[in-house]
């Protein structure tokens, strides 16, 4: 996790930097700030700032992996990483119910933002459980 929180660090930093670069500029050139991409750089930077104290929070709590070591080998990374669904539909059926909610805050139509909060409630619930149900679940011997 440290390569990752590295990264996330330095982007953060290039994006601060390049916000204060970008507001002297448009300040300089114009007499006045332009705040929205100041604001979009500066936010952008903050969320990068979280994703990378993220990774640092749980890089500080777990061992060092091969990739976070110098004198790490690649076949020290082998074997199997965690399970993968090999196809499910509940992604789709996630995003249609969260385009359904933003809809419904578009228009400020309360009942379209009600459905669409409580068709992506279903939605979470179904791609959580998805193997612990239904025809996917592991048949114990």
């Amino acid at each position: 996790m440290k390569t990752e929180y590295k990264i996330f660090a330095g982007v953060a930093v290039f994006l601060f930097g390049a916000a204060t670069v970008y507001g002297l500029y448009t300040h300089g050139e114009s007499g006045h700030l332009e705040w929205i991409g100041f604001v979009a750089l500066i936010l952008s930077g903050l969320l990068c700032s979280m994703c990378g104290g993220f990774f640092w929070f749980v890089a500080r709590r777990i061992d060092a992996r091969p990739e976070d070591r110098e004198d790490g080998e690649i076949a020290e990374g082998a074997g199997e990483l965690g399970f993968f669904s090999p196809g499910s539909y509940w992604p789709f059926g996630l995003a249609l119910a969260a385009a359904t909610a933003g809809l419904g805050l578009v228009f400020w139509m309360w009942w379209l933002i009600a459905l669409g909060m409580i068709m992506v409630i279903f939605a979470a619930c179904g791609l959580l459980f998805e193997y612990y149900t239904g025809s996917r679940h592991p048949v114990e011997h």
